[in-house]
């Protein structure tokens, strides 16, 4: 009896050397390469989910700039100078401003698709009123920027200011 435990001991050590050890083994092996191809898909759908949102997000960028250029830019030179002057000296006059005078100087960049207009504006007139005109060009949907703004006491003692405003639109040349 003693010595049929001790060939079903001997038979279980080999069959488990033999057999279910190198098979354990295995199992480890490909559990432990399953959850490296895990790891690894997990990683190339967020490369995948960045490069597709910024596949979007450019062909976004692309679709407001086209929005921009046709609709909130004027169109042209023309355009810009309508946009400018007319409204400008219409919005000083609005504000009770006297506008001493305005120049206009279109700039051409050779590297750039986009032709900027400078404009430098004398204002004359209340603090109230300058901070009227200013808001209300700030505020306005037409695009105007304002560079910079110098500021000096008037000539007459009515407490009066005069601003000098410099100015800028851009604007594409129209085909």
């Amino acid at each position: 009896m003693l010595l049929a435990v001790g060939i079903a001991l001997a038979a279980n050590v080999l069959v488990y050397a033999l057999v279910v050890y190198p098979m354990a083994d295995r199992v480890a092996n490909i559990e432990r390469t399953s959850q490296e191809a895990q790891n690894e898909l997990r990683t190339a759908r967020g490369e995948f989910d960045r490069a597709n949102g910024t596949l979007t997000g450019k062909d976004k960028a692309a679709q407001e700039l086209s929005t921009f250029y046709s609709t909130v830019l004027p169109k042209g030179l023309v355009g810009a100078r309508r946009l400018t002057t007319l409204k400008l000296l219409q919005l000083a006059r609005t504000n009770d401003l006297d506008a001493g005078g305005l120049s206009v100087q279109p700039i051409v960049t050779a590297d750039s698709t986009l032709r900027q207009l400078r404009l430098q504006m004398d204002l004359a007139g209340s603090y109230a009123n300058m901070r009227s005109f200013i808001h209300q060009l700030e505020v306005s949907p037409d695009f105007v920027v304002i560079d910079n703004i110098s500021l000096r006491e008037g000539a007459d003692d009515g407490g009066s200011l005069v601003v000098n405003l410099s100015l800028s639109t851009y604007y594409r040349d129209t085909p």
